[in-house]
């Protein structure tokens, strides 16, 4: 299966970026996932442009999690108005890809050290990126199927980090999630928000792909015959 995937788009910083990157793809993905962060600080119009630019290019399911920028409150109105991308709040899909199964679970998933306003706006903060952990963990132990992903935009380890600084882990990632990856196994774990970090890290036997287009100057590809399997030290 080939799998296309991209996030931190921050329309309109990298808008232009993003429109070359479609340009360059050269294979047709089975599907495209998105880590969040397509436009920066909720802007719909802006959401709009990177959406338009999936027409004509992209003819594959599209699934996709929210990311910070993407506003709570925004959330149920996005998922109206764009509804040929399959959203992801905290929730699981199965989609049926060339006959094959795919259970994909997605969330903006969580920080070690939530950020100021978090704490001062979102209540209990602390809790709710507890219970990702946890919402996480119960949907891989309920998955039957061979090909599981895992969708997320914050981190789920700090080994994708690296080149980042090493003070500011805790606001780029959750490193208990390594802990549901060691246990549960998914086939992959896909994330964005570290614009410095490396492309691809193991966890266990695990790979954890940091598909943030600031990070890869593309799209990223992943070929699940090809790039699932331990050792691979990069991917195209």
């Amino acid at each position: 299966m080939i799998i296309a995937a991209t996030g931190d788009v921050h329309s309109p910083q990298y808008y232009e970026h993003f429109l070359r990157a479609l340009d360059r793809l050269q294979t047709k993905p089975e599907l495209f996932l998105i880590t969040g962060d397509l436009t920066n600080r909720g802007d719909l119009n802006e959401y709009g442009k990177v959406y338009n630019a999936f027409f004509g290019k992209i003819n594959c399911p599209i699934v996709s999690a929210f990311g910070n920028n993407e506003f709570q409150e925004l959330r149920p109105g996005m998922k109206s108005k764009y509804p040929d991308i399959k959203f992801l709040d905290d929730e699981a899909t199965v989609l049926n890809i060339g006959g094959v199964e795919v259970g994909i679970i997605g969330t903006t998933g969580s920080l070690d050290t939530p950020t100021p306003w978090q704490r001062a706006n979102v209540p209990n903060i602390e809790q709710v990126y507890q219970n990702r952990l946890l919402l996480v963990d119960k949907f891989l132990q309920r998955m039957r199927m061979p090909m599981r992903i895992v969708l997320m935009h914050y981190a789920p380890t700090y080994k994708t980090l690296e080149n980042e600084n090493p003070r500011f882990y805790g606001s780029l990632g959750c490193h208990a999630f390594e802990n549901v990856i060691n246990q549960r196994k998914p086939s992959m774990v896909l994330h964005g928000h570290s614009h410095h970090g490396t492309r691809v890290a193991w966890v266990d036997t695990v790979p954890v792909f940091n598909v943030s287009l600031p990070v890869n100057r593309d799209i990223v590809i992943i070929d699940t015959e090809k790039d699932l399997k331990p050792g691979i030290a990069k991917f195209v």
